[in-house]
């Protein structure tokens, strides 16, 4: 991250800035932004607080203000809104307290805030594990900085779940508890074996509702994921999940789930019919959007003031015979999703994670994806996820394929940092709503209209895409969904339950849609809520009742103290060992972006439980090269236990081009260490199929034939040339290259007048054919359809090593952005090859915005898609420099633009 260079820099040689996190401070009626860096030198620990610029990036851009050692009486306690409705997983509210002062800080919401928490907590705990003198910190005194903190703080970053309470409280409350356990951890023992409250006050001093990442008494075996817990914790982490029937009992509780597509229209009439249907409150609900805002502003830059809009209506609406904390709200452009749980059921609410993901055009655009939540209820592990599939009648295999990407590419980052993400399968339940946007095949609307009129839902049923989508086990498998008896909930006028009298008179469909996995799960209804007419579709509910596994504390504490002894005589000098299935892998003709995967399968056959891992090679960063993944690349085996590890192979924009010129080969060795044993050693080779994606521009105008049918020793050759620009080459190049041109040509051909190109995504699977095409031959057409062909012309330019305007010209493009003379100037400078792209790009762009009446396409939207990839950043791009770089490519898509 940048900002961790700009304190690296600022500090001596021998201390390390581990993690860096921009944060705001309170400071009575005002906040400031600083940045938060976690520094180490010899294994202690502190908080350097510094002021910045807005783009802190070296060290004249951050000046230190203060000092926080990380000592046995550090803390940083979590602060929640005492208000009625409570939300959680926002930003992170925390108070630093010092002697007679208070700091209030506010961490963004996300991944590396909370990576940066769990590195304070790996660093506290540290300390207190310490038996030896305490920390002197010494080296802080070269700051020439007052640091705060030395044995004033309140205790800690509690990983066991602690209480929010005031520093008189706790001054008292220490004094008390000084000659018990310690604060956090006491002895080992102690933490698993007793199932009451880890934390040293009552629940009655807690302010917070619920505690993202905390444990309560039913998840007492996830505190064995911590980092500081090794092998023997792991082992008793491991035979606490296998017999957790012993210890656990299942319990009722009502899941309402609601979707709703609003179709970018504002709240008009109250949710209550919907949200307020059932007899008895529920125990939570997840609420779900799609097309919350359907403007411009919301599609391309996340921003909508809606989301406020239909949050409120959503509050007000819920059940009144009951009181609703507000758990989590995640939201992808229009796709949103809202978690509630009933307050007295907020305690038991623990490892709130929320991610997203855009299925729309390259994967990148959030107008269709998903949006989801998994969080620990007692002992159960629950998932959430609202997703918005692709639309139109005949694109239920771009359906399925959204499907599959949700699957495999929503990834949950866990606790423990070093233990791998968790996907949407690995939990208990799985609760899946949204516009899945299936249709009903092979009926006119007058025959679908007369079979509603009917009520015959079942045999308008049996021609519904999913159902026949799911019997043919193409997605959600696994999944059930209940009988439907109501009516298709799209598409009407909206303001009425008429069905659509517009031109296009779209064939009524069951879009929006509610199915769960999970055992012990009973559905009590499943219905559409006609009441409400604000959208063309009708919001649909189910409420579901799900068997939760809860602690039974008293067998726990028997289980525990079995598995103890049992480990206890186990434990000896034997040597872990594996056998594995194969030493040796080759991946036969791998190509770009098309995942290959084989399977390593490891037998523990030694006499005692073992732990592995693949290891970094000496001189090496990571255990593997970029293009080679092990999936778990960590893990743990009970005797004669096995596992299956994916090795997996996927080359993409940054690793083509070493690839591609025969710089890089698919060779690597993996090392896999056990755990107080042995290591072995893992071949894996393949041969790689160059591509002109990834390519660079130079190479490819110089390559007359299929890049497929060149010798690795003419592509070496011919990257080398891109690099030296004094290399003689006799052979007058093409102007573009000629992938280009067939792809551009082909649009231009075909698609002038599609509507919806380069906003809507193609298929994988005719991608392929597109990249084979163009990489073995020069055929008249291309396969596939045109929105296939878009999104393989815009990978093309995204996968180029340089971009169209050079990375050397990126920052004098953004400085002259608003000047259109400048502009023209600067790519009159580019080299001719990379020049006669931009020319030619940009006049293929300028005849697609002629017809516009037919494609709906306008500068703005060709101006955002296709500036970050022509002036692409050699870092990070930010906010502004992805406006300015649409300012400056727009001056290109005027009409008479030369």
């Amino acid at each position: 991250m940048d900002q961790s260079v700009a304190i690296q820099e600022t500090l001596e040689r021998d201390e390390n800035c581990i993690i860096a996190v921009q944060c705001d401070v309170f400071f009575d009626n005002s906040t400031e932004s600083r940045l938060l860096g976690l520094v180490e030198s010899t294994k202690e620990h502190a908080i350097f607080i510094y002021t910045h610029r807005r783009m802190a990036i070296t060290a004249d851009d951050v000046s230190l203000e203060d000092i926080i050692p990380i000592s046995l009486d550090f803390a940083v306690v979590e602060v929640s809104s005492s208000e009625e409705l409570a939300v959680v997983g926002a930003d992170t509210k925390m108070r630093v307290s010092y002697q007679e002062e208070e700091l209030e800080l506010r961490l963004p919401f996300g991944s590396h805030s909370r990576l940066f928490l769990s590195e304070v907590n790996r660093a506290w705990s540290d300390v207190c594990k310490t038996t030896t003198q305490a920390p002197k910190f010494k080296w802080i005194s070269k700051y020439h900085k007052t640091t705060r903190g030395l044995g004033v703080l309140k205790p800690a970053l509690a990983p066991l779940g602690t209480t929010v309470y005031t520093l008189n409280q706790h001054q008292k409350e220490r004094e008390k508890s000084s000659d018990k356990k310690g604060t956090i951890e006491g002895e080992k023992s102690k933490a698993y074996s007793s199932p009451e409250s880890q934390s040293t006050f009552s629940r009655e001093d807690r302010h917070d509702l619920v505690r993202c990442s905390s444990h309560t008494p039913s998840n007492k075996a996830q505190i064995l994921a911590m980092p500081q817990f090794g092998l023997r914790d792991n082992l008793i982490r491991c035979e606490l999940l296998k017999n957790e029937d012993l210890y656990t009992y299942p319990e009722d509780f009502s899941f309402f789930l609601g979707t709703y597509n609003v179709n970018g229209q504002t709240p008009k009439e109250s949710l209550h019919p919907w949200l307020s249907c059932t007899l008895n409150p529920p125990d939570m609900y997840c609420i779900g959007f799609q097309e919350l805002d359907l403007s411009k502003e919301a599609f391309f830059f996340n921003d909508t003031p809606k989301e406020l809009e239909w949050t409120k209506a959503v509050s007000e609406a819920l059940h009144p015979d009951a009181k609703y904390a507000l758990v989590k709200l995640v939201r992808l452009v229009g796709i949103m999703l809202i978690f509630y749980v009933k307050k007295e059921h907020a305690e038991f609410i623990s490892d709130v994670e929320a991610e997203t993901v855009g299925t729309g055009i390259m994967g990148r655009m959030g107008n269709k994806g998903a949006v989801a939540v998994r969080f620990r209820f007692h002992n159960s592990d629950i998932c959430v996820v609202n997703s918005h599939l692709a639309a139109h009648i005949e694109e239920y295999e771009r359906r399925n394929q959204d499907y599959k990407e949700i699957c495999s590419r929503l990834q949950f980052r866990q606790l423990d940092p070093s233990q791998p993400p968790l996907t949407i399968m690995k939990h208990d339940v799985i609760l899946w709503i949204g516009d899945l946007n299936y249709r009903i095949s092979e009926l006119d609307v007058s025959n679908v209209k007369e079979l509603i009129g009917k009520k015959d839902y079942e045999t308008l049923h049996s021609y519904d895409q999913l159902k026949r989508q799911i019997d043919e086990q193409a997605v959600f498998v696994g999944f059930a969904e209940g009988d439907i008896h109501f009516q298709p909930t799209y598409k009407y006028d909206t303001g009425s339950d008429k069905w659509d009298t517009s031109e296009k008179c779209r064939v009524p469909a069951w879009c929006d849609r509610i199915l769960w996995r999970g055992k012990n799960i009973v559905q009590q209804h499943y219905q559409s809520h006609m009441a409400l007419k604000t959208s063309d579709h009708k919001p649909v509910s189910s409420l579901l009742f799900i068997g939760i596994k809860r602690v039974n504390a008293e067998a726990y504490k028997k289980t525990f103290e079995e598995i103890v002894r049992n480990i206890d005589k186990m434990e000896n000098e034997c040597i872990p060992s594996v056998s594995l299935s194969k030493r040796e892998f080759h991946f036969k003709d791998v190509k770009y972006m098309q995942h290959r995967a084989e399977t390593l399968s490891l037998f523990n056959d030694g006499q005692v439980p073992c732990q592995f891992e693949f290891i970094q090679k000496p001189n090496e960063p990571t255990y593997c090269k970029p293009w080679l993944t092990a999936n778990p690349p960590k893990g743990f085996i009970a005797q004669g236990g096995s596992v299956d590890i994916e090795l997996e192979v996927f080359v993409n924009r940054s690793t083509a081009p070493e690839l591609n010129s025969g710089k890089e080969q698919i060779e690597d060795i993996l090392v896999l260490h056990l755990e107080r044993g042995k290591d072995y050693f893992i071949s894996v080779t393949g041969n790689y199929l160059p591509s002109c994606y990834g390519s660079s521009i130079h190479s490819l105008c110089r390559l007359r034939e299929p890049i497929q049918d060149m010798s690795q020793e003419t592509l070496l050759e011919l990257a080398k040339m891109s690099v030296d620009d004094n290399a003689v080459n006799t052979e007058k190049p093409l102007d573009i290259p000629k992938e280009l041109w067939m792809m551009v040509d082909h649009l231009f051909r075909n698609a002038l007048k599609q509507e919806d190109i380069f906003q809507q995504p193609g298929l994988r699977s005719e991608f392929a054919e597109i990249r084979d095409c163009l990489d073995t031959g020069i055929p008249d057409s291309l396969p596939g359809s045109n929105h296939s062909v878009a999104e393989a012309l815009l990978l093309f330019l995204d996968a180029l090593p340089e971009p169209v305007v050079p990375y050397s010209f990126y920052q004098q493009s953004l400085e002259i952005c608003s000047n259109a003379s400048q502009c023209e100037k600067v790519i009159s400078m580019l080299p001719q090859c990379h020049k006669n792209v931009f020319n030619y790009l940009a006049a293929f762009l300028r005849e697609l915005l002629k017809n516009s009446a037919s494609n709906q396409l306008d500068v703005n939207i060709l101006a955002t898609i296709f500036a970050s990839l022509l002036l692409r950043s050699p870092t990070k791009q930010d906010l502004a420099e992805k406006r300015k770089t649409q300012e400056f490519f727009q001056h290109f898509l005027a009409q008479g633009s030369s």
